[in-house]
C-alpha cells in the first residue's frame, strides 16, 4: 500500500471508447478501434472511464485494482453514468467511520449541516433543519446558474432534460450533464481510494451513488458548472470534447484531487475522532 500513488497527487480521469483495455508486458495498455496503442499508467490516475464500443480483459481489471485505480462505465461523452468498480482497500477505518456516522440520527445531520457550511460560509445552519437546507440550496443554484448564463452570454432556460430522449435537452443542458458526470468520476475515484461508502448519502438519498453527489455538489460552482457554461459559448470545437478539456483544467487549478482527503476529513471530524480514541479531548463540537 505505501508504494501506491495517494490520491492527491494522481491524475483527472482518462476517458476512453471505441477499443480495448488489456495488459501486455506487465503493464496496462490501450488499443483503440483505428490501432492506435497507448500505454496507460494505472497507478497515477484517479480512474479511467470507460465509455461505448469498450472491451476490457481479466487482467486489466486486475492491474487497476491493485493500483487502487476505480474503473467506471459511463455512456457516450460520458453523458451517462452506469457503474464503477469498487477500489480495494487495505484498511476499513474510514468505512466504519462513515457507516457509524451515518446510522447515527444526530451525526447524520451533524454532518449535513457541515456540508452545507461549505455551501454558505457566512449563514448559521445550526438550527436549520435538512429541508430547509435543501430549500437554501436551491435558491442558491438557481441564482448560480442565472448568473453563470449572463456572464458567459449562454441563455439559460432552466435544468431540464429526460435522461429517456437525451436529444430533446438543449445544448448548455447536455454539457453541464457531460461536465457533472466527469466531476462524479472524480469524486467517486477519491470517495473509493480513500475507503469511504459512495452508496451512504447524508443530504442524498436516492440511488445508488447519494454521497458522491454530496460530495461533488460542493465544487460544482467551481469545476463542472463553468466548464459547461465556457463550453455552451465557444463555437471552435464540439462542446462535450471542450467541456471535458476545461473540467480538467478546473480540476487541477482548484487542486480538487488534494482538497478532497481533507474536505472529507473534516466533514467526519476524524482529527477529533482520533483524538477521542487516544484519550485526548477534541478541539471541535459543534
Amino acid at each position: 500500500m505505501e508504494t501506491l500513488v495517494p490520491i492527491k497527487d494522481r491524475w483527472t480521469p482518462i476517458y476512453l471508447e471505441h477499443g480495448r483495455l488489456e495488459v501486455d508486458d506487465s503493464s496496462v495498455k490501450w488499443i483503440s478501434a483505428d490501432g492506435m496503442v497507448c500505454r496507460i499508467p494505472v497507478a497515477t490516475v484517479t480512474s479511467l472511464i470507460l465509455g461505448p464500443g469498450t472491451s476490457v480483459t481479466h487482467a486489466a481489471i486486475k492491474a487497476c485494482a491493485e493500483c487502487n485505480t476505480v474503473v467506471c462505465w459511463a455512456g457516450e461523452d460520458s453523458l451517462r453514468f452506469y457503474a464503477l468498480g469498487i477500489a480495494p482497500n487495505h484498511a476499513n477505518e474510514n468505512a466504519r467511520v462513515h457507516a457509524e456516522a451515518w446510522a447515527n440520527k444526530r451525526r447524520r445531520t451533524q454532518i449535513a449541516r457541515r456540508m452545507f457550511c461549505f455551501r454558505f460560509p457566512n449563514e448559521n445552519v445550526d438550527n436549520k433543519t435538512i429541508r430547509e437546507l435543501r430549500g437554501m440550496e436551491g435558491i442558491r443554484v438557481r441564482k448560480l446558474y442565472y448568473e453563470l448564463g449572463v456572464k458567459y452570454g449562454v441563455t439559460w432556460k432552466g435544468r431540464n432534460y429526460n435522461t429517456s430522449n437525451w436529444h430533446i435537452a438543449d445544448e448548455i443542458n447536455k454539457v453541464i450533464s457531460t461536465a457533472n458526470a466527469a466531476l462524479y468520476a472524480i469524486c467517486s475515484s477519491a470517495i473509493c481510494s480513500l475507503g469511504y461508502l459512495p452508496s451512504l448519502g447524508f443530504i442524498h438519498q436516492a440511488g445508488t451513488l447519494p454521497f458522491v453527489y454530496d460530495v461533488a455538489d460542493l465544487y460544482k460552482h467551481l469545476i463542472s458548472l463553468p466548464a459547461a457554461f465556457e463550453a455552451a459559448r465557444q463555437k471552435d470545437e464540439p462542446s462535450r470534447e471542450f467541456v471535458r478539456k476545461k473540467l480538467k483544467l478546473l480540476a487541477e487549478n482548484e487542486n480538487l484531487l488534494k482538497r478532497l482527503p481533507k474536505d472529507l476529513a473534516a466533514f467526519f471530524d476524524l482529527k477529533n475522532l482520533n483524538k477521542e480514541e487516544a484519550g485526548l479531548p477534541p478541539s471541535y463540537t459543534k
